[in-house]
């Protein structure tokens, strides 16, 4: 580390994380990576559904939650008391940001909205994270990804063609952007009362975060009228990409992206003549010409051992990767060599493997200090070096159902 540089680039960062399940914990989380002293508040009688959402680990925390509760403290704490709540907005005075999930309205009538907080710490910023944001005439729907999917547009759009609509991958996907997106709103936010002294409040939406990532599909319509519907592993501009089946029952993923990619192509299959072929001579045409092209590839790929197929199309720069499943990543050799399968060790349940931390910082990098806690664990702690209560105002907090 080089003098003068602090040891994580959010240290002396304050975060509340009062949200549930995945979206505002994981932007948590990504914060916590980098320095940021996260605290996890969940209601004294009521987990956190990460604390049960898959498998369980051998002390019966669930790998879910070991995962994606890393590096913060856990406390207890009764929002929706008056006293909890007072608890909260002392505590609130000492952050520097408050994450929430709640449908909106919950955290204003418990006297916890930005308005409220925000004049008891005006430099605080509040990320809120929610289905369908905070007004518009869909704001008291609930919602989960799997919605936020549907809704955004990207469920229609996967699946093959003509079948039913499917889950797009990742369970979570809209989590974890939305995740992602408020943790980038948090990081603006943050530089922007470094250099005002003012705080702000972050509106993320699940399904805006989703919509965001759908390419030209809003700007087509629009101008075009096209409505774009499933195609299975093949995109709409671009032929030959898809995913293609080989001789030994493995998949690879081809992106043949622009002509001069399908050059390489037809020179790795031995038939420079398809540039040549009216048919196939650009990507317009490869196009208007989809199956017949597919078909001719389909053959190629499916005549090789992935391992051979993929020697013959990196030998010829034509971009071609594995499908990997997890097992498949855990076995290959970039992965490894990139450091993408973090070992942490934990005392109660030893070593466990976890995706690496994103982005790389060369001179700051983040880091996993431990995994998910459990419930409640630094309650006590934290009320002492937060608020200074002693262990008779903290005995009788627990007595009252508070903490």
């Amino acid at each position: 580390m080089e003098p003068n540089v602090p040891e994580k680039p959010l240290s002396g960062i304050r975060v509340l994380d009062a949200a549930t399940f995945l979206a505002g914990p994981f932007c948590a989380t990504t914060l916590s990576e980098f320095g940021a002293e996260v605290i996890k508040i969940e209601h004294p009688k009521l987990d956190d559904p990460l604390r049960s959402l898959g498998a369980r680990s051998e002390n019966g925390e669930t790998f879910t939650w070991l995962s994606e509760a890393r590096n913060k403290k856990t406390i207890t704490l009764h929002l929706g008391a008056p006293a909890g709540a007072e608890l909260f907005r002392a505590m609130a005075r000492k952050a520097d940001v408050v994450i929430e999930n709640f449908r909106p309205g919950t955290m204003e009538k418990w006297g916890l909205g930005y308005a409220a907080l925000s004049a008891l710490n005006p430099g605080l910023v509040m990320a809120r994270i929610t289905a369908y944001g905070q007004d518009g005439p869909y704001k008291d729907r609930p919602g989960f990804a799997r919605i936020a999917h549907a809704f955004s547009g990207i469920t229609y759009l996967t699946g093959e063609a003509g079948g039913k609509p499917l889950t797009p991958g990742a369970m979570a996907l809209g989590d974890y952007l939305s995740g992602l997106y408020a943790a980038l709103g948090v990081l603006l936010a943050l530089r922007f009362r470094d250099l005002t002294g003012r705080g702000q409040y972050l509106d993320v939406a699940l399904y805006e975060s989703v919509f965001r990532f759908l390419d030209e599909l809003a700007p087509a319509y629009a101008k075009k009228g096209v409505v774009r519907e499933r195609m299975g592993a093949d995109t709409p501009n671009i032929v030959p990409h898809s995913h293609y089946r080989c001789a030994d029952g493995t998949w690879v993923a081809l992106a043949c992206s622009s002509d001069k990619m399908f050059e390489r192509l037809a020179a790795a299959m031995d038939r420079p003549e398809l540039t040549a072929d009216p048919r196939f001579a650009n990507m317009h045409a490869r196009v208007k010409n989809r199956d017949a092209i597919n078909a001719i590839v389909e053959a190629w790929i499916g005549g090789y051992p992935r391992d051979e197929l993929m020697r013959r199309c990196l030998k010829a720069e034509v971009p071609c990767g594995p499908i990997n499943s997890i097992a498949d990543i855990f076995a290959d050799p970039h992965y490894q060599a990139r450091g993408n399968l973090l070992k942490v060790f934990d005392q109660e349940v030893g070593e466990l493997v976890l995706p690496s931390i994103v982005p790389r910082l060369s001179l700051t990098p983040g880091s996993i200090e431990h995994l998910g806690r459990h419930k409640g664990a630094d309650t006590d702690a934290v009320l002492r070096e937060w608020l200074e209560l002693d262990d008779a105002q903290i005995a009788d907090l627990r007595a009252r159902e508070i903490i």
